[in-house]
């Protein structure tokens, strides 16, 4: 258990709580909780040492226990709460005897009851609770894992198939420019393209399927999920509020009423005490290690091809002016496969099925220079459009 984490945001598909395996925050809350109640019982025995040794040795136990408390798995308001009992042992002179035996005899036994009641152990599998909830969670998690392989095996195919697609499409570019061609491999050529325009649109049907089927799943994976984090989530509210009495009943055995400092110290004490709160600590751990984290649900990945970008060395794109280039004279209508957004000033943007006038052959880097209607002028890449016929 621990406070939010104040660095830079992950990546929210690694640690959400609905990715797979990353329910186990979740199930290792149970053995986290069995330990908080050990420190604890080992807390208290030593503050009950510290008030016999008066003034000097409360400072020793308020030092040694704030650094321990740091790397305990107690969070939100029970943590403050717990921490709390430090500070005021700083502003202490001194105890009396009965204090430490009150400690020692009534608080910490009760605890260590309660810690053996309410953990019980599976032969060779921890905790009851830690194994029928990662079992449950497992269960739970199954189907939608299968699903998201099959989707990620989808998209790959999909995205491949793009790839030789458009491979054929340049192919095909090529083989219509070449007049020595023979009819015979121009018909080769383009049956070549048209299998994998047809390979394409087949592996996008599938992955739009797959992806359709993972979606339609994702609210009866949340409601089964949710269920079981529901269950953990009553266990650890009751440890929550028994924690929270047990602070109370150890409250009480220290608030030295007769001495009007002490009596304030501990007024403030049990301030702090009774604001511990179980639906705000619940909803904590909801938040940042259960379903109210964020999540990037899957959805459709268009693909794009590849730009041709300068290489370390290569001469840059041929800026307009610099060399003599061969303009077209009217230039030659073509279409965009694909979107593009230019990255520099001198590219030109536009969106997949817009036409624009192509006014100067391609240059050894792969960009062509085009004018778009209303006067808009730029280079882009030669391979994401074809000529209109």
């Amino acid at each position: 258990m621990a406070d939010p984490p104040t660095g830079p945001p992950e990546d929210i598909n690694k640690i959400s709580f609905w990715m797979p395996g990353n329910y186990i925050r979740t199930v290792q809350r149970t053995s986290e909780s069995y330990q908080a109640c050990k420190d604890i019982i080992a807390c208290m025995k030593d503050r009950a040492h510290v008030e016999r040794q008066y003034a000097h040795q409360l400072t020793e136990w308020s030092n040694k226990w704030k650094s321990i408390t740091e790397t305990r798995p107690l969070y939100g308001s029970l943590l403050r709460a717990w921490q709390c009992f430090f500070s005021s042992t700083e502003r202490l002179s001194a105890l009396h005897t009965s204090i430490s035996q009150s400690l020692v005899s009534e608080d910490a036994e009760c605890i260590r009851s309660w810690q053996k009641e309410t953990f019980p152990r599976k032969m060779f599998c921890g905790f009851r609770e830690s194994h029928d909830l990662g079992t449950a969670f497992s269960c739970a998690q199954k189907p939608w894992e299968k699903r998201l392989k099959k989707l990620e095996k989808a998209r790959v195919v999909y995205h491949k198939s793009c790839q030789r697609e458009q491979s054929a499409q340049e192919k095909e570019t090529q083989a219509k420019n070449n007049a020595n061609l023979s009819e015979s491999k121009l018909s080769k050529i383009q049956q070549a393209r048209e299998k994998a325009t047809q390979e394409r649109s087949k592996a996008r049907d599938r992955y739009e399927k797959v992806l359709g089927d993972v979606t339609g799943f994702a609210p009866r994976y949340m409601e089964e999920m949710e269920s079981v984090f529901d269950q953990s989530q009553e266990e650890e509210r009751k440890r929550i509020s028994f924690l929270k009495q047990a602070f109370l009943s150890i409250h009480r055995h220290l608030d030295i009423t007769n001495n009007e400092s002490i009596k304030a110290v501990y007024s403030e004490l049990h301030h702090m005490l009774m604001s511990i709160s179980e639906p705000d600590d619940l909803r904590w751990w909801k938040n940042n290690h259960g379903p109210g984290m964020p999540t990037d649900w899957p959805k459709l990945e268009e693909w794009n091809p590849p730009i041709k970008k300068q290489k370390p060395g290569k001469k840059p794109k041929t800026h307009r002016g610099t060399e003599e280039k061969a303009v077209m004279i009217g230039g030659v209508r073509v279409r965009a496969l694909y979107s593009y957004t230019g990255e520099e000033s001198d590219e030109l943007s536009f969106k997949a099925g817009e036409e624009f006038l192509k006014v100067e052959e391609e240059d050894d880097q792969g960009w062509c220079w085009g004018v778009k209607e209303g006067g808009v002028e730029g280079f882009y890449p030669t391979n994401y459009v074809l000529p209109v016929k």
